[in-house]
């Protein structure tokens, strides 16, 4: 069983403060703050992290998918938009949205459209996010 890494820290209050978060393997390390999460300020969120790991881990599980269906993809890129919204005036993530375009040889649309959507909660991220809303468009490049 792998167990993955990561941290966060935090100083100061919720509108004031800052923080920062590090991933195990030392692949990434940024900060965030409230107005990096809530508002439009550059910076990243724990939200762009969950999106990023949702396209990761929904690229790969859909090149397990195609591989089983006898295709190997050339390319697949995925990008996830992470909404944040309010649900009982408590900040929630309320959808994610993956855009999938894939380069695969030798399959029709039809079928790729089948296993895209059939993968789209197979991964382990879509699993462990199975109380949000994770809706996909996928189309062949």
């Amino acid at each position: 069983m792998a167990i993955r890494k990561a941290q966060a820290t935090w100083q100061g209050s919720l509108k004031d403060g800052k923080g920062s978060m590090k991933l195990g393997s030392g692949a990434f390390e940024g900060p965030f703050s409230f107005s990096t999460r809530f508002e439009e300020e550059p910076g990243t969120n724990p939200e762009e992290l969950i999106g990023a790991a949702l396209a990761g881990c929904f690229s790969m599980a859909l090149s397990g998918s195609l591989g089983k269906a006898g295709f190997t993809p050339t390319s697949i890129q995925t990008h996830a938009q992470v909404t944040l919204g309010k649900v009982d005036d408590k900040s929630r993530i309320t959808l994610i949205h993956l855009e999938t375009s894939a380069e695969i040889p030798g399959i029709d649309e039809a079928q790729f459209q089948k296993i895209a959507q059939d993968t789209k909660s197979g991964c382990p991220i879509s699993a462990a996010l199975a109380a949000v809303e994770i809706t996909l468009n996928a189309r062949l490049a």
